[in-house]
């Protein structure tokens, strides 16, 4: 008994890694802050390394703020995986409530220019989003609270 329950412990830390991702924050300029949700405010001044938990449904909500410029709202866009809905479908249909979509590797914040940029390669060529009006709404809304 206690040799399945030592096996069955990998497994279990296994998939409840597999629930989060780390992504590289990084700013156009060092003076730069960004909190997102309810975490503490990051001075990205070199690039930081975070965790976040995947989410099916959920939203990250950024402001990011700059000396001497209005702050910026918005949403982090976030990567499909559609390996972890093949997963889900096929061992465990409930967890697509949960992991269908996470944060990209790569972020880097433009307050001058109003754009978020991200990539999944280091390598590859940043692609830009700047955050709708409303979903600007919503987040300051959000950070308003």
């Amino acid at each position: 008994m206690k040799a399945k329950q030592l096996l069955a412990l990998p497994l279990i830390a296994a998939l409840l890694s597999a629930c989060t991702a780390t992504t590289s924050l990084r700013a156009s300029d060092p003076t730069l802050a960004v909190k997102i949700n309810d975490n503490a405010p990051l001075m990205l001044k070199k690039p930081i390394s975070k965790t976040y938990k995947a989410t099916s449904f959920g939203q990250y909500r950024f402001r990011a703020t700059q000396e001497g410029m209005a702050p910026m709202y918005g949403l982090i866009p976030l990567k499909f995986n559609g390996g972890y809905l093949v997963a889900d479908i096929l061992f465990f249909a409930p967890a697509a409530f949960y992991n269908l979509r996470e944060v990209y590797p790569f972020y880097e914040f433009d307050v001058a220019q109003g754009v978020v940029r991200y990539k999944k390669n280091e390598n590859d060529q940043w692609i830009s989003y700047k955050p709708t009006a409303a979903e600007a709404e919503r987040a300051q809304a959000y950070f308003a609270e």
